[in-house]
């Protein structure tokens, strides 16, 4: 079975940084995506945005780094939010009930769940309009 491609690109800024992902997120790759998150936060970095855009895929093992890195940040006054998943890991938010740990969707921008399945057609309703990456680097956003 062939391995998992999976590609982390870095770019700090004071203590923001972007990270963006390319390939495929799974449990071979997963161990990469911890290792990237956990080392911003020992570097000092409070602030992670993680861009999907080229992330191909993305199952629970991602999900679960996501959720560990976001407990950490928390833990040292640090956010970390995810922007542009892929429709993979949107499906499993949606079930999971965690975009509003991972996105910053407000509690009160998602509909009530229906039988514990949110509503799709509401549930991905940002709050606010999309910021453009570079933006969150550029320190025109805070």
């Amino acid at each position: 079975m062939p391995r998992t491609q999976l590609t982390v690109y870095r770019h700090d800024r004071r203590k923001r940084a972007l990270i963006t992902l390319v390939g495929e997120i799974d449990l071979d790759s997963a161990p990469l995506v911890r290792t990237a998150l956990v080392e911003c936060l020992r570097d000092g970095i409070r602030t992670l945005d993680v861009d999907l855009t080229p992330v191909s895929f993305c199952d629970c093992s991602g999900l679960n780094v996501f959720l560990h890195a976001a407990q950490k940040a928390a833990e040292v006054g640090g956010t970390l939010r995810l922007h542009h998943p892929p429709p993979t890991l949107g499906l499993i938010l949606d079930l999971t009930g965690s975009q509003f740990l991972l996105l910053g969707v407000p509690l009160g921008c998602l509909s009530s769940p229906v039988d514990g399945v949110p509503d799709p057609a509401t549930a991905h309703t940002p709050p606010h309009p999309t910021l453009p990456l570079a933006s969150l680097l550029s320190g025109d956003v805070r």
